[in-house]
């Protein structure tokens, strides 16, 4: 029904400090057929601050809290490896019922630096009184919204002896019940982001507030449809189920072209 994508730049803070990741919009297009829906459209809030926040070291407070990790129970699986790297595998799970919001799902933490190299987890929906309505900011009155299911997934690269956010994507199932209606809609909504290329801000380079998107926005509307077609070229919408990955490797040579012509403007001269 609606597929957009985009490429921005991240100034992205150390989980050592209190402040928050900022983001700029690049380069975006979106693709949208709502004609094809008779009742209601589902969208993503957040935009991607959505897949952002899930970088678990940086905003720990949307998972574990120093209050609320006690009410969880860590156990050890089978070791594995991760991109030829040994990891240990631990399993969490809450304890009882005693939270508001709960979690179950699997950290991997690399064996020799003790790094969170990945994580997937997902968000307990079993209790439908409990989760009815839980992820929705907004919605007409006469509609009721019921989460099946709720999977999120980070992952993290090492470089030059430090792990750096490098992936996360979401995964969320909506059960729409109308009023009036005898059939429930079911909806499908993911996210995903991918690092292409990471710089360190030795220049102390910073996105000025009129440039930052804002966490509350919804980035189908936030754009229009194929902007800046140079850019884009002849490249297809990335299809949703095929890895983000694969699609990076085509438009990398887009960006680096953007980078290229902007070196060439400020050697020229121009603003």
């Amino acid at each position: 029904m609606s597929l957009t994508e985009a490429v921005v730049n991240i100034l992205k803070q150390p989980h050592t400090t209190s402040q928050r990741d900022a983001i700029k919009l690049g380069k975006a297009r979106k693709s949208t057929d709502y004609k094809r829906l008779d009742t209601v459209s589902v969208k993503l809030q957040g935009g991607p601050f959505s897949t952002i926040y899930l970088d678990i070291m940086k905003y720990p407070e949307y998972i574990f809290t120093d209050e609320t990790i006690s009410s969880y129970r860590f156990t050890f699986d089978e070791p594995s490896t991760i991109n030829g790297r040994n990891v240990y595998v631990v399993n969490f799970r809450p304890r009882n019922n005693s939270l508001n919001l709960n979690y179950n799902g699997k950290l991997y933490i690399d064996t020799q630096s003790l790094a969170l190299v990945s994580a997937d987890y997902a968000l307990d929906v079993s209790n439908k009184n409990k989760t009815k309505n839980l992820l929705v900011k907004k919605k007409p009155s006469d509609v009721t919204v019921y989460p099946l299911e709720a999977n999120y997934k980070v992952d993290y690269k090492a470089k030059n002896g430090k792990w750096y956010y490098s992936y996360s994507n979401l995964s969320l199932k909506f059960k729409v019940n109308k009023k009036r209606e005898i059939f429930n809609k079911v909806y499908t909504l993911s996210s995903e982001m991918a690092v292409t290329d990471w710089e360190i801000n030795t220049n102390d380079i910073k996105i000025r507030h009129k440039d930052r998107l804002r966490p509350t926005v919804i980035i189908t509307d936030a754009i229009s449809g194929f902007s800046d077609p140079n850019f884009w070229g002849e490249y297809n919408l990335i299809e949703p189920d095929k890895s983000i990955e694969s699609a990076i490797e085509k438009i990398k040579k887009s960006i680096e072209k953007e980078r290229e012509k902007e070196r060439e403007q400020t050697v020229n001269g121009q603003p």
